[in-house]
């Protein structure tokens, strides 16, 4: 039986940060160019496309400040210029201007025909980057601007065109069979080593077009162990540490941690397609048996919220316009034998497995738990092979607007579509949801395409996570980016 991580004693945190000694190359870095030195940086989980932007890898390369887009959010998730300054729709195309005088780390120029290879190669990706699931992309280049059309008209295209997913890399990085980002990004920041899944090392890019990074690099360790990674800002081995476990938390000083409310769920998926789960009745059952609250005391320790929907806090509207969802009548789990996933990567998921399945088996299921690396999971989650599988998954990780998480993980043509959906009334819901325009009108098309996805129970939201980051004395100015879009900025430094 596992030992809870908040019960480990302080000596087993130290002993952990032996394990990041020596791991970070960089020493104190050449400040007579910027302030301060290198930020050593620990993160959680290794590449597992080695840092290919058409992959979840992206969101590295976007909190690194090396790799950038066309289009970039504002706090409210509005589109604002990065690499292009303008865009203006026509029906089903919009035409992009692209901004003067950046160059890539290779010293090749941002073109026209450099954007179109970029996005030319995500929408033909197989899997597509999530923010294409759905949408038919194309992209011409015409003199300085860059023509996106779709196959419908889409008003969420400058949205869509700010996922890290899309971002525009020079021309080097397309030469192989795979997507190699070192030394092919515009942003503040250039990728010098990639060095698998232990670490990777970036330098300041002083030909970049807009404000000069103050650091003069930084220095990324792989770190999957939360408990390592806390101890790494005990020990003063890291300067940054991303996402810091709830369990860990208290045994920090609670100066160097900061408490972001995340839009991301706990959720649990239910396998619709085959096993238990097939049947509703026995869904309903497994979602009457969560007890979400006892989950967030007890593991989270009180350090999120508890789940009315998939949309938590972080977008307030939701719980303003959702309203009770008919659901199916729970039925009697008959003593089923259902395994229950989830991966080791966020350190509060195997607790959080261990809660549920007692909670299932009072309620009368018999239940196996698989736990492993995320990396080692992914695959047979994406393949069905779970009945269940509890993850913590972002909303608005790739456009700033939840319709494109809700079609990747439940269209019956989501890539994402872990409970094997395939339902009619939830596709329409979620095709409704992605043609309407933003604003009011879109925002309670989202909450009537939620409707139709928790009357399934094909997904149990469970609870709403907040993320706690870790910045030592001496670091000014890290990003707290509900998105995990941003970490190391171009104004971030160590002292």
């Amino acid at each position: 039986m596992r030992v809870p991580a908040r019960l480990v004693p302080l000596i087993a945190v130290t002993a952990a940060s032996a394990l990041l000694t020596g791991c970070f190359s960089g020493g104190d870095g050449d400040s007579a160019s910027g302030q301060g030195k290198r930020i050593r940086l620990a993160m959680m989980q290794p590449p597992r496309s080695g840092l290919s932007p058409l992959s979840d890898d992206a969101f590295k390369l976007s909190r690194w400040s090396t790799a950038e887009t066309l289009v970039k959010l504002d706090a409210d998730g509005d589109a604002e210029p990065a690499l292009a300054t303008e865009w203006k729709q026509s029906g089903p195309s919009w035409s992009f201007t692209l901004r003067d005088g950046v160059t890539f780390h290779d010293g090749t120029k941002l073109t026209a025909q450099a954007v179109v290879n970029s996005l030319t190669r995500a929408a033909a990706a197989s899997p597509k980057p999530r923010i294409l699931d759905g949408v038919d992309l194309t992209a011409k280049a015409d003199g300085d601007k860059v023509t996106v059309t779709t196959a419908t008209e889409d008003p969420l295209v400058p949205q869509r065109l700010s996922s890290p997913q899309l971002s525009i890399l020079a021309a080097k990085a397309y030469r192989g069979k795979t997507v190699n980002p070192v030394g092919a990004g515009t942003g503040p920041f250039e990728l010098t080593k990639a060095n698998g899944t232990s670490s990777a090392a970036l330098d300041r890019y002083d030909g970049y077009w807009g404000k000069k990074a103050k650091a003069p690099g930084i220095d990324v360790r792989f770190v999957p162990d939360g408990t390592a990674r806390a101890a790494a800002l005990r020990s003063g081995e890291a300067d940054i540490v991303e996402a810091v476990p709830v369990s860990q938390a208290a045994v920090l000083d609670q100066d160097l941690i900061t408490e972001v409310p995340m839009p991301r769920t706990n959720t649990l998926y239910l396998n619709t397609e085959k096993g238990a789960f097939k049947d509703a009745a026995v869904r309903a059952a497994a979602r009457e048996a969560v007890d979400a609250e006892s989950i967030v005391k007890g593991v989270y320790e009180g350090r999120a919220d508890v789940a009315e929907g998939l949309l938590g806090p972080a977008l307030p509207w939701a719980a303003e316009l959702r309203k009770p969802v008919r659901r199916a009548k729970a039925g009697d789990p008959a003593g089923k034998t259902i395994t229950l996933g989830t991966f080791t990567d966020r350190a509060e998921l195997p607790e959080v497995a261990a809660a549920l399945q007692q909670q299932l088996q009072k309620a009368g299921f018999k239940v196996k738990l698989d736990v492993r690396e995320y990396a080692n999971i992914e695959s047979d989650a994406l393949a069905g092979e779970f009945d269940a599988f509890i993850l913590s998954r972002a909303t608005v990780l790739d456009s700033g607007d939840p319709a494109a998480y809700l079609y990747s993980d439940f269209a019956s043509d989501g890539s994402f579509n872990i409970s094997q959906l395939a339902d009619a009334d939830v596709d329409k819901a979620l095709g409704k949801a992605g043609r309407t325009p933003t604003g009011d009108a879109r925002r309670k098309a989202v909450i009537a395409a939620e409707a139709a996805v928790l009357g399934t129970d094909a997904a149990v939201p469970m609870l709403h996570e907040r993320v706690i980051q870790g910045d030592a004395a001496g670091v000014t100015d890290a990003a707290h980016d509900p998105r995990e879009r941003e970490l190391v900025t171009a104004d971030t430094y160590l002292k």
